[in-house]
């Protein structure tokens, strides 16, 4: 699996981490011709050679040259990100920033995502940053992104369009909840909210022994020295020994004893569409012996406020409990496969080196219904065709 490891030496900012990976490989002609196709022009980058404490490091510049206080809100950048001819990748990786953004910022201003109004982060440069980024990684058909703890600096002012805020900004302490952070003594912004977006909507989580086998390092500079460290960001691209993806995920769970249990399905089915990974019940007997159910969802950080609202909004319960834990899974993907049935949606996981490819349930229950033949005798069919047969992603 081909990932990158952002090691915040001197903390994350979207400038940085595009100018990592043209420092790590990127061409930055392909950068600046792939971020054309956002189709609303206003800008210019600028790249150089710069040292960092003596690392030779890459600076990007983004140069806005017709915009100017211009707040727009999550609505407007989607819409932005939809009308272009970027890849699908690029575009889902850019949503996902901008999510974590407008979900932070609505619980400092408290008020929905939908109402916030991006200020410094809606702005041309920030769009570019972050949009830049996404393609970069696309660029280098990054899989899986990981982390070192954020570095924050700390003791500091910065003057924004809300006013003067403390270092770190609100935003960017609001977005790194519960992701490993550390607060530095240098009194300066190291990590932006928009560098906090990066990782905290698409990092995995930090490494832990995984076996790294490296392919090319990047080293992307902030715009100042500073004499307690290193300002830059550096990116370690390469591949993972281990068999096993991994990631770090919530776990919310409640007890209810006091619910119609005819209403379970449909919780579920909304939990699942609210991105939780999973969500299931067990039966438990409670307080006074009363028989209950413990419901549990598992869902990754960034969903975690959509789980937890239908479950106050669907459910009878009066508080959650939340911890963060981790998951190793091994590697799957999704496919077709060419079947006597058809083509047929099917699952391929990767085990012990080999790939195992099961048709996906619903697809055996609609076979089973269209064609009046046992569910059993469908799965049977096609996973025996699935073995000997190929597929295609």
């Amino acid at each position: 699996m081909k990932i990158a490891y952002l090691d915040t030496v001197g903390g994350i900012a979207g400038d940085m981490t595009m100018a990592a990976f043209v420092s790590a490989g990127v061409p930055f002609a392909t950068l600046t011709a792939e971020l054309g196709r956002l189709g609303i022009g206003g800008f210019e980058l600028s790249a150089r050679h710069v040292q960092r404490s003596s690392v030779d490091a890459v600076h990007i510049d983004v140069i806005t040259t017709a915009e100017h206080h211009v707040h727009r809100r999550l609505k407007d950048v989607t819409e932005i990100l939809d009308g272009s001819t970027l890849p699908a990748g690029v575009k889902e990786r850019a949503r996902s920033i901008f999510r974590v953004i407008a979900d932070a910022e609505a619980r400092i201003h408290a008020t929905t995502p939908e109402q916030v109004h991006f200020h410094e982060v809606g702005a041309l440069d920030s769009i570019v940053d972050v949009v830049g980024s996404a393609i970069c990684m696309e660029e280098c058909g990054i899989e899986a992104v990981y982390s070192s703890a954020v570095r924050l600096g700390s003791g500091g002012f910065i003057d924004t369009q809300h006013g003067r805020m403390p270092i770190p900004a609100p935003a960017t302490l609001e977005i790194l909840k519960g992701y490993p952070s550390v607060l530095t003594s240098v009194a300066h912004e190291l990590t932006t909210p928009t560098g906090a977006a990066i990782i905290r909507a698409l990092s995995s989580g930090l490494l832990d022994d995984e076996r790294l086998r490296v392919s090319s390092i990047g080293y992307g500079a902030g715009t100042n020295e500073f004499k307690e460290i290193p300002n830059f960001l550096r990116v370690i691209i390469g591949t993972l020994d281990s068999p096993m993806e991994q990631e770090e995920v919530v776990i919310v769970e409640t007890n209810i004893d006091d619910m119609n249990p005819q209403a379970y399905p449909f919780v579920i089915e909304l939990l699942l569409g609210a991105g939780a990974h999973d969500a299931y019940l067990v039966p438990v007997i409670m307080k006074k012996g009363r028989p209950g159910v413990l419901l549990s969802v598992m869902v990754g950080r960034t969903r975690l406020d959509a789980v937890v609202a239908v479950l106050y909004r669907e459910t009878s319960t009066i508080g959650l409990r939340i911890h963060q834990t981790g998951r190793r899974k091994l590697p799957r993907r999704h496919v077709e496969a060419a079947t006597s049935m058809g083509t047929v949606k099917a699952k391929a996981v990767l085990r012990d080196g080999k790939e195992i490819i099961t048709p996906e349930y619903e697809e055996c229950r609609r076979i089973a219904q269209e064609r009046n033949i046992p569910l059993l005798e469908v799965m049977r069919i096609l996973e025996l065709e699935m073995r000997e047969g190929g597929t295609r992603a």
